[in-house]
């Protein structure tokens, strides 16, 4: 990997930093979803800047940016568009709608109907939409940030297995550290400063370094270390659905994009321990349902099976 490639995801990363305070983690796990070319859920209690994160993320890339206000009277037309009668012409033209962007905010996605929610399948597996018959391809680079809250209940229709495994990474924002929360008080004290925000990145140099990604190499080793992982999470007497093929790919992707955001060209052990849980505890489901939260108990389950394999030397 060129330092030239090394330096634009410094700067991408450097600039989500300068409007999102104190979260690291959470910044390169969306840099990881984009360099995979995947999608990524953003879950936490409102207010914490999941939203923030997927205008700064947007922002920082001289690319088409949609947000779509997910409530429970939107419809899958709302999202793909629609075929519209021309009175002039006599034919129905296309009318796309907001999914045809480079970067999509999915806000609140638990706030829509499942047959709304079914609306992003396609286009996140894919990268393209069927209407009235006709197929209509998305542009490159395609990315969905959506956010949730997890702790509200009325209202909220919670997202099935098949939407969550089109997710590669899921992960909570958390609150700020003191000192960071003051700097967030004092720099919103004369507005929004991702308003300010400059894009960094064209679209060109996503589809760039996401090719460069994909030539990360992988050692047999950490590839069969991956699988052990993955296979422990579909025979696991704790866990009633195990991680899909696609999830294990996905694991794979996202460990060649991790390697290249720390800047190497081969991936590492510690790469896959890092992701495990954030790429592969929302694909599975647990046998007991005596947990108060859920999440929790998949996430406790998927470290400990991490911690179980042999880590290759």
């Amino acid at each position: 990997m060129s330092s030239d490639l090394r330096s634009l995801v410094t700067q991408l990363e450097s600039n989500i930093a300068k409007v999102v305070l104190g979260k690291h983690e959470v910044i390169r796990f969306c840099v990881v979803a984009l360099l995979a070319g995947e999608h990524v859920l953003l879950e936490d209690v409102p207010g914490v800047g999941k939203t923030l994160i997927g205008k700064a993320l947007a922002r920082s890339i001289d690319a088409r940016f949609n947000r779509i206000q997910f409530t429970p009277d939107l419809l899958p037309s709302d999202i793909v568009g629609t075929s519209i009668f021309n009175s002039k012409s006599s034919e129905f033209v296309y009318s796309e709608g907001p999914i045809f962007a480079n970067i999509v905010l999915a806000d609140e996605i638990n706030r829509t109907t499942p047959r709304t929610q079914s609306a992003l399948l396609e286009a996140m597996s894919d990268a393209q939409v069927s209407a009235d018959g006709h197929t209509h391809v998305l542009p490159k680079p395609f990315m969905v940030i959506a956010t949730q809250n997890p702790f509200e209940f009325e209202g909220t229709y919670p997202l099935p297995e098949s939407q969550l495994d089109r997710f590669l990474i899921r992960t909570s924002v958390g609150y700020p550290d003191r000192e960071d929360e003051l700097q967030v008080l004092l720099s919103h004290r004369r507005g929004e400063p991702v308003e300010q925000l400059q894009s960094v990145l064209t679209c060109a140099q996503v589809l760039q370094l996401q090719q460069a990604a994909r030539s990360i190499a992988v050692d047999e080793s950490i590839v069969d270390y991956l699988m052990n992982i993955v296979e422990a999470t579909r025979t696991s007497d704790e866990l009633q659905v195990g991680v899909s093929t696609r999830g294990a790919l996905g694991f794979y992707h996202a460990i060649q994009a991790l390697a290249m955001a720390e800047g190497r060209e081969y991936a590492v052990p510690d790469d896959v321990k890092r992701l495990a849980v954030p790429v592969l505890a929302h694909r599975v489901v647990s046998r007991s349902y005596a947990h108060a939260n859920q999440r929790q108990a998949v996430e406790t389950i998927v470290s400990r099976l991490v911690d179980e394999s042999p880590v290759p030397r």
